[in-house]
């Protein structure tokens, strides 16, 4: 298990929520599983979508990326390279909040 980078409030929804996620958090249909890695970008979590049954993978920014204006469209543009591979190996970029 890797550590999680401190503790941080995010903003989901318009609900605060504290960082690191507790297993069992739910995030609209996704329900935390597991901590699979943190950096200075975020926290990533294996979660469960609940509507469509599958395992997913979420990146939770910390309070002072989302409110970074060049860190947030950095991460931004990260999302929008990954969203345009398209390749077994490499998971899908599904959206987010």
């Amino acid at each position: 298990m890797v550590p999680l980078c401190g503790l941080g409030i995010i903003l989901w929804d318009g609900h605060a929520i504290a960082m690191p996620l507790d297993l069992g958090t739910t995030l609209g249909p996704y329900e935390i599983q597991a901590p699979l890695g943190a950096g200075s970008m975020g926290e990533v979590y294996k979660a469960r979508d609940t509507r469509l049954d599958r395992t997913v993978a979420i990146k939770v920014l910390p309070e002072h990326v989302a409110a970074d204006p060049d860190l947030k469209q950095r991460f931004e543009r990260k999302a929008k390279t990954i969203s345009s591979l398209n390749h077994p190996h490499i998971c899908t970029l599904q959206g987010g909040r």
